[in-house]
């Protein structure tokens, strides 16, 4: 007996590259069928009547932290990663990479090994957020337990790599040396830079080495000066270079950002990441980083000292922050958050295609608002 085929009208369409008018998606089997226009229906679908505003691929989130009230960090668990995947759906995102800071090799080592068994709906593999950084550009991550990367901790991310379907990595040029980025990288993992103070020359020696993504572009790392290009002009000039961006109106200045998106050129393109912490999704006030208390207040999360812990961000707020600081065209931020983080993760991740996983969200026409979400065709919120 076929599946029920599901049609779904009424609101504009986008499929991770552009924008549709007047057509309809069709889901049969939890997955996209296909797009068509909305006087050509298929006979015998049962249909659903957005009533307005986008549909689009679910938010792809490739530095999630925590949310609901717990971090990775605190217990590497299947439960936290639940509880995790649980809040940040109600935000709109439909496939993550829990996002494990500098810790214990303990601590790394039970994250991986929580995502590796597998079971957590949403968790589209695990990225380690040190602790092969630079302590000069530290942030929020323990300077006492930031550390070179050793021979033992590169067969630990080799072995770690052939267990989850992607592990993402983010190093400082001074702490990981070429051959080893070189290892991890034919290995499937994403290497990604960030933390750093190096110079231009050493990014660029990274990024040969196989280096393809920059964590958080403009925080904590070397800036771009007339002299000293450093891992912000390296990012920008590279080609085939992607970069994180946090677009919330603190971590990086509106000017920043639409200077950053007119100066990158592809293949790399620049996505948006939440860098969400604890509080996502939840009314928390406060939470611990590695003993260390992060308030959270006027939009921001800081230590004690006023340092940055992370960003209070979901990613239907940093598009809409792109749209309205006119940084990019609605198309091109909708994109930042589904197609082109996706395509990191795998070619039909965070698109709606023929053959695609049918995760999706619904928002309001003014983005201000999620309406629903789908994971595979499956009503979640």
């Amino acid at each position: 007996m076929p599946e029920q085929t599901y049609v779904y009208t009424g609101a504009r369409l986008f499929d991770g590259d552009a924008l549709h008018e007047g057509h309809a998606l069709v889901v049969q089997g939890g997955r996209v069928s296909g797009i068509v226009a909305e006087d050509d229906l298929p006979d015998g679908a049962e249909v659903k009547d957005l009533q307005g505003g986008i549909l689009c691929p679910g938010f792809v989130d490739l530095q999630v932290n925590g949310g609901g009230g717990v971090m990775l960090n605190d217990a590497p668990t299947a439960d936290t990663l639940t509880t995790m995947a649980q809040a940040h759906v109600r935000l709109g995102v439909t496939s993550f990479l829990p996002t494990l800071i500098t810790d214990t090799p303990e601590r790394t080592r039970a994250a991986i090994e929580a995502v590796a068994v597998g079971g957590v709906e949403g968790v589209a593999g695990l990225h380690l957020e040190g602790p092969h950084l630079a302590v000069v550009k530290k942030g929020a991550h323990s300077g006492s337990l930031i550390r070179p990367m050793s021979d033992n901790d590169l067969a630990l991310y080799l072995e770690a790599a052939s267990r989850m379907p992607r592990l993402k990595l983010t190093v400082a040029p001074e702490a990981v040396r070429p051959d080893q980025i070189e290892a991890l990288t034919k290995a499937g993992v994403l290497i990604a830079l960030g933390h750093s103070d190096a110079r231009y020359d050493d990014c660029i020696k990274a990024i040969a080495a196989g280096a393809s993504m920059v964590t958080h572009l403009f925080n904590a790392m070397s800036q771009l000066g007339s002299r000293t290009p450093g891992l912000v002009g390296a990012a920008l000039e590279s080609g085939g270079v992607s970069a994180g961006l946090i677009t919330d109106g603190v971590h990086v200045h509106p000017t920043s950002v639409r200077a950053a998106l007119r100066a990158k050129q592809g293949p790399g393109r620049i996505f948006l990441v939440s860098d969400a912490m604890a509080v996502a999704g939840s009314e928390t006030t406060e939470f611990t980083l590695n003993g260390r208390k992060v308030q959270r207040h006027d939009g921001k999360l800081t230590l004690e000292d006023g340092t940055l812990a992370g960003a209070d961000l979901d990613l239907l707020t940093a598009i809409r922050n792109l749209v309205e600081w006119n940084a990019a065209f609605l198309e091109d931020a909708l994109a930042m958050a589904t197609s082109i983080p996706g395509a990191h993760l795998g070619p039909m991740a965070g698109r709606l295609i023929p053959g695609a996983q049918a995760d999706m969200v619904h928002v309001s026409a003014d983005l201000a608002e999620i309406r629903a979400v789908w994971r595979s065709g499956r009503a979640i919120a």
